[in-house]
């Protein structure tokens, strides 16, 4: 059911759609206006639920099933869903993963991190989102419809963190982001959000990966000055106001949805497991 009108008519395509954000974001897009929305994963099965949610919220929807680690998949990802949304406005990288997805989650430091698991992670949250930009740069250029960028960076990429092929990717998009904007200025405006610790299936299984529970919930959002967890709904909306024209001057930014971390340097002396 749409809810608004933030990204009327929009031809929209979203990048890890089939669980958490991705899922979140495409839903929201619809909801918020879009005509027509892609969403790509890896996961087929997880990825029909989500397209089934999309048409439920308005828009017409395809589905496009990317590896991106692949760029020819990337490729054609893009060059699919633009042939037949007849075009493209946005673009939402919203793919990404953490470094304890692909190895003990004790063998994640920067001594121990496995050199495969930080090209994997690179691939996924830096290369690919370069790659998509490169990719769908034409057509954005192409649109009339306030073409726009918006990816996901996050709070690990303003700040250390202990995952360190995580927080060195989402930092360089941060920076990628900028240089983005630049290059495509002025009429693709390019953006990124950076969350802070999220309600998601990927964090609800970092949280339970661990032994000592109170820790890691301590160390994902103890720093948080709203202190919970923050809901997928919250950095969607977030994403589809940065893409839409209501941010018409907006481009080159990175905006913290983190509950409050970047601002302070404290954490809370107890924190409850959420």
């Amino acid at each position: 059911m749409k809810v608004g009108n933030l990204l009327g008519d929009k031809r929209v395509l979203v990048t890890g759609a089939a669980r958490g954000m991705g899922r979140e974001l495409a839903v929201e897009a619809a909801r918020q206006g879009a005509a027509r929305i892609g969403i790509t994963d890896i996961d087929a099965a997880e990825l029909d639920v989500t397209a089934s949610l999309v048409a439920e919220s308005g828009a017409q929807v395809r589905q496009l099933r990317a590896d991106l680690r692949s760029t020819t998949d990337i490729r054609e990802m893009v060059e699919e869903f633009a042939g037949w949304a007849g075009g493209l406005d946005t673009l939402f990288n919203n793919a990404g993963v953490l470094d304890h997805m692909f190895t003990d989650p004790d063998r994640t430091g920067v001594e121990t991190l496995a050199e495969e698991v930080w090209d994997t992670v690179m691939d996924i949250n830096l290369k690919a989102v370069w790659s998509a930009i490169k990719f769908a740069a034409p057509h954005l250029r192409a649109s009339e419809r306030g073409p726009s960028v918006v990816n996901a960076a996050s709070v690990a990429g303003l700040a250390g963190t202990h995952m360190p092929a995580y927080g060195v990717s989402k930092s360089a998009v941060i920076q990628l982001t900028r240089v983005a904007a630049v290059n495509l200025a002025p009429h693709v405006r390019v953006n990124c959000y950076c969350p802070g610790s999220i309600r998601t299936p990927m964090s609800e299984a970092h949280l339970a990966a661990g032994t000592d529970k109170l820790a890691r919930a301590r160390s994902m959002y103890g720093t948080h000055l709203i202190p919970r967890l923050g809901l997928p709904v919250e950095v969607a909306r977030t994403a589809c106001f940065l893409a839409s024209d209501e941010a018409s001057f907006l481009t080159g930014v990175a905006l913290p949805v983190d509950g409050g971390t970047m601002a302070w340097r404290g954490v809370h002396d107890s924190v409850a497991i959420d």
